[in-house]
């Protein structure tokens, strides 16, 4: 007994110890009145002494909203911080060992806070610019408190108008070099630059930040600087224009090198996406000094080219840019023998990469929000393309999903916002469901996460209702979008979606053991399914109150939820040679449906006419959110939504996909079509999968990687009448044979265990 009582004093000491570690910390700010109004910057500093420099020095650091963070001089943190929060209420907090940068002896520490001040689309401000660090370490007293030194740095400012949209909860930044603090991060600051100590406003867990909770994703992938080459001076009467071209859309800080032999001179700085989405976005500018100077601003902004506008006495000499983004690499390969689908397949890669950081987000000018519409296109898509790390930025996004549900259940998007909070029903029914949460688990094998979602799902779900026909009740919600364009037939494609929700939702309840939840969620999913039935008028899905153009959208809604059966494909399939309504985020679903119902030939076809105009133009390196430039929605030249068809590419004409949660075990299916040489690599939790195939009418070659821990199941082309060989030796059915649960019904089944293998089948 007394052992018991011993364990847990020293349980209940520890924890103590560990919160009273953290409270130690104090969040500072400067006394200036108005640091808590928007676009503030504000340098603090702290110098210590180190005897010995320990293994591991991991610190904690906080703020609202990005920081810029150096050690003895050396950039150590470019823009950390994420913006607010995993909730309406909390922060979330960065960790970071600092040992590797310290060294014995004075250590000076400096960070330069950006506050935004102001609420947007991806950012809940919470009123209050404020700085918070801590390092249990013994011996290094990096915590924050009145002893640090900070200052508002005089040199950032506003610009005048026009200012960025109210989505975005960032400032252009105005830089005055005549008022920049040299060398602030390593001299005496004290003396040299006024500074004095800080304010004390809080100690860890205060409001308004609340919880800290950890970083989930990693810091930024810094690129390194990089230099424009060569750049176009357009001459003007009084002042020029200076534009750099970059090789590609990305998220980039200017940095330019200049000469004015006078000084005070603003230069103006932005891209060419200032304007991108019918919006005006973020820019920059500069306020020379006298003499040679660089300067790098670091507010991110985004586009393929710089724009300058500088004073015509003024001597550019340099522009360069430092491309930073989320920490992922693309470890996915696809080829085939059509140029067109490559040149999607490139624009869709980038289009993915670029609207990675904080958040998934739609589009990086306009809004930089997590609509989760995007994000459910975003998770399919990387799955298949990028490394696993962005696995990680997935569950953040699940989880601040659910953790800004409403208190009457309602979920909504963008999250984190500030100053929105309009419920999309389509969207949120697409999140939660077999698209969102379940393809999510499927490729991860994350149960955890799901049971820690669930709840939120199944609250949500309560507000669902169904009308006397079985179908699904229409909710308005905050905006009844069902997506851009015209002809959507809104009762049909909120039930479509509300039937896959609950199919989701029924998929979790049973891996969760919910019993009595899976069999009410398929009970409903019946009654759906019926009402939708009803609704066909023998040529096609059309309700009854729905006066437009018969919907291309709901036939495919109908097709990959497996309301439609396969008896209404052939008229399903002239809907789809007629109608074309659907925007580049349902389109995905209309080709998707064509290759369930054994037509990819013609989904191929017409995703690539309805792509062309954006695949092969050639000033844009990522897909726009209309169809054109300018179209729908504001028509930004790069959405995230856009990139759907690079699933179905993945999932559908080469086959690949789990049939047990985090590849456990999965399928390899290719789908014949005019494509005859066709080649997948993804990134799978178990490993590199690689799979290809070459067809003609003398034979079929597959060339497949099964990794380590894994099980691949393999649906040969329907044709028996072919000879089929493994590794040059005839096909031993017996070696190969499947488990009965993975047997297809027409299709020749292969089971794989590791390793590599070439598959004939040959006349």
């Amino acid at each position: 007994m007394k052992k018991i009582f011993y364990l847990l004093f020293l349980i209940f000491s520890s924890v103590g110890n560990l919160y009273s570690d953290n409270i130690a910390s104090k969040w500072i700010t400067v006394s200036d009145a108005d640091v808590n109004s928007a676009n503030k910057w504000v340098c603090f500093r702290k110098d210590i002494s180190i005897n010995n420099v320990p293994g591991k020095v991991m610190t904690k650091i906080a703020v609202d909203s990005k920081y810029w963070l150096w050690v003895n001089g050396k950039m150590v943190i470019f823009e950390g911080g994420l913006k607010r929060g995993p909730n309406p209420q909390d922060t979330y907090y960065d960790e970071i060992d600092l040992a590797p940068f310290l060294k014995k002896g004075k250590n000076e520490i400096a960070v330069l806070l950006w506050h935004f001040g102001k609420d947007g689309f991806s950012h809940k401000n919470s009123g209050k610019a404020g700085f918070i660090m801590h390092s249990g370490q013994d011996g290094i007293n990096l915590s924050t408190d009145h002893s640090w030194l900070c200052k508002m740095h005089p040199a950032y400012a506003n610009t005048e108008a026009p200012f960025p949209n109210y989505r975005l909860p960032e400032s252009n930044i105005r830089y005055d070099a005549n008022k920049e603090m040299i060398d602030w991060q390593t001299a005496d600051c004290e003396k040299i630059y006024g500074f004095t100590n800080a304010v004390e406003i809080g100690s860890w867990g205060s409001a308004p930040w609340n919880n800290l909770v950890k970083r989930p994703i990693p810091f930024w992938k810094d690129f390194g600087v990089k230099s424009v080459g060569q750049l176009q001076r357009i001459k003007g009467n009084t002042s020029d224009t200076i534009i750099g071209t970059l090789p590609y859309n990305m998220q980039m800080t200017p940095i330019l090198e200049i000469v004015d032999s006078k000084g005070g001179e603003l230069i103006s700085i932005c891209t060419d996406h200032l304007h991108g989405g019918s919006e005006t976005n973020l820019r920059a500018e500069y306020i020379t000094k006298q003499g040679k100077q660089e300067y790098e601003s670091l507010g991110w902004l985004n586009g393929q080219k710089i724009y300058l506008v500088v004073p015509s006495h003024i001597q550019v000499n340099s522009l360069k840019y430092r491309e930073t983004g989320y920490n992922a690499s693309p470890q996915g390969a696809f080829t085939c023998e059509d140029d067109f689908f490559m040149r999607f397949w490139n624009k869709a890669l980038r289009t993915i990469y670029i609207n990675m950081r904080d958040t998934y987000f739609d589009c990086p000018d306009r809004e930089r929000a997590q609509w989760w519409g995007d994000v459910v296109m975003l998770m399919g898509e990387s799955f298949y393309t990028y490394s696993e790390s962005t696995h990680l930025l997935m569950k953040k996004a699940i989880k601040e999903l659910v953790g800004w549900q409403k208190p009457d259940g309602v979920l909504y998007s963008p999250i984190p916002s500030g100053n929105y909070d309009q419920e999309l029903p389509g969207q949120m029914l697409a999140s939660i469901g077999y698209y969102g949460f379940w393809n999510y688990y499927m490729n991860t094998g994350d149960l955890e996460t799901i049971k820690e979602v669930y709840p939120a799902v199944k609250k949500y779900l309560s507000l669902w209702s169904l009308d006397r026909t079985g179908l699904t009740a229409y909710r308005e919600g905050g905006w009844a979008w069902g997506d851009w364009g015209n002809n959507r037939d809104m009762r049909l494609i909120f039930a479509g979606w509300h039937y896959l929700a609950l199919k989701g939702a029924a998929l979790m309840a049973d891996k969760l053991g919910y019993i009595d939840d899976a069999s009410n969620y398929r009970a409903i999913m019946g009654k759906v399914s019926g009402g939708y039935n009803a609704c066909w008028d023998g040529t096609a899905y059309r309700h009854p109150e729905y006066k437009g153009k018969t919907d291309d959208r709901v036939q495919a809604l109908a097709v990959i939820s497996g309301i439609a059966n396969h008896l209404k494909y052939s008229e399903i399939s002239k809907v789809f040679r007629t109608e074309f309504h659907a925007s580049p985020y349902m389109e995905k679903y209309v080709m998707e449906a064509l290759f369930i119902m054994g037509e990819g030939d013609y989904g191929l076809e017409r995703m690539k006419k309805r792509f062309s105009p954006m695949v092969n133009n050639i000033d844009y390196t990522t897909l726009f959110e209309g169809w054109e430039v300018g179209g729908f929605g504001g028509g930004t030249v790069n959405h995230a939504w856009s990139g759907g068809a690079l699933t179905v590419i993945s999932q559908y004409l080469c086959g690949i996909y789990p049939l047990e949660p985090g590849y456990k075990v999965f399928k390899v299916e290719p789908c014949l079509t005019a494509l005859k040489s066709v080649s997948l690599t993804i990134p799978s939790v178990k490993g590199e999968i690689k799979s290809s195939y070459t067809y003609s009418e003398k034979g079929f070659t597959l060339n497949i990687t099964v990794p380590r821990g894994t099980k691949g199941i393999i649906y040969l082309p329907e044709d028996r009448d072919w000879s089929v060989s493994i590794n040059k030796k005839p096909l031993d059915e017996k070696q190969y044979s499947p488990d009965p649960a993975y047997k297809h019904k027409t299709k020749q089944t292969l089971s794989l265990s590791q390793g590599n293998y070439i598959i004939t089948m040959k006349k």
